[in-house]
């Protein structure tokens, strides 16, 4: 790896050495940093990017879906609700509304919140 961009080997390096649920944190953190690039992209009109990003964001929902234990009941709501937002990020992408990256951006962040909460109580400060 190249020394010319440490972040990106520090981004990798958080990722090769992230344990489960430190790598869930690390999912939502990527899902809201691409929805906010695509809305940046839009602003700009630069549709090229801004689907590029939207279809990271779709991916890493779809990695949160794969990595859920569906034994446990919060799964099925959990389940149902990334299916949701894949659903409007495919529209948003479509019809290039902001309003809709929003409207995903929020809950994403509401569960980063949430998950970050969850991660005290898993591993107490």
């Amino acid at each position: 790896m190249s020394l010319t961009h440490p972040y990106q080997a520090y981004e990798n390096n958080q990722v090769l050495f992230a344990k489960g649920e430190e790598l869930t944190l690390l999912l939502y953190k990527g899902a809201v940093k691409f929805i906010e690039q695509a809305k940046l992209a839009m602003e700009k009109k630069d549709w090229s990017r801004a689907n590029n990003r939207i279809i990271k964001t779709q991916n890493i929902i779809s990695e949160l879906m794969v990595t859920l234990n569906m034994d446990m009941e919060i799964s099925n709501s959990l389940i149902l609700l990334y299916d949701y937002m894949k659903q409007r990020l495919i529209e948003a992408n479509i019809k290039k509304e902001m309003k809709i990256l929003n409207e995903v951006q929020e809950m994403l962040v509401e569960l980063l919140g949430a998950w970050t909460e969850a991660m005290k109580v898993i591993r107490p400060t």
